[in-house]
């Protein structure tokens, strides 16, 4: 008798079962199947960053190197190079140290600096490997330098791939 009551209990399941999977392959699909189909509302898409153009020249970033964007990143995936223009320091003179790893600002004699700093970008990097896609950076950007690109067919199997040099774009 317990033998008949546990088919009869499995049976009941398994119609169960059954008409769930029925239920849902009966419903419209909500994936896209990517080599046949591609995505249309891309407006909302939140891709790696990317370094904006300036309106006059467009082969310029808009960074004026604040330096918020890579101070305020959880991950500490954006590199920024940059030096001052007309800068140049003496290799010589190794200035004052703090530590025997920490120097002193200021401390390397220099002509004293223009009425306006010229700082020029050398480098913009995201390890893309590492970002979160917080946002942050995008929001703290006080002259919308930086935005979420809409690239949705990133896709790589090194890790290599994903240390981008945003300035690339620019340089031609």
């Amino acid at each position: 008798m317990k033998h008949v009551a546990k088919t009869l209990k499995g049976l009941w399941s398994l119609v169960v079962g059954l008409k769930i999977t029925g239920v849902e392959l009966c419903k419209p699909w909500l994936t896209v199947h990517y080599p046949r189909q591609t995505v249309d509302n891309l407006a909302t898409y939140r891709g790696h960053i990317e370094l904006t153009p300036n309106d006059a020249d467009p082969d310029m970033p808009k960074c004026i190197l604040c330096m918020r964007c890579r101070d305020i990143c959880p991950s500490g995936c954006i590199a920024i190079g940059m030096h001052v223009a007309g800068y140049e320091a003496d290799p010589l003179d190794d200035g004052l140290f703090l530590s025997p790893e920490i120097r002193s600002p200021g401390s390397i004699h220099q002509s004293p600096p223009p009425d306006k700093i010229d700082r020029i970008l050398d480098s913009y990097d995201l390890n893309y490997s590492l970002c979160s896609l917080c946002g942050q950076c995008v929001q703290i950007c006080p002259v919308d330098a930086i935005r979420f690109s809409d690239n949705v067919y990133l896709a790589g199997t090194d890790r290599k791939l994903f240390q981008m040099d945003l300035l690339q774009r620019f340089r031609r």
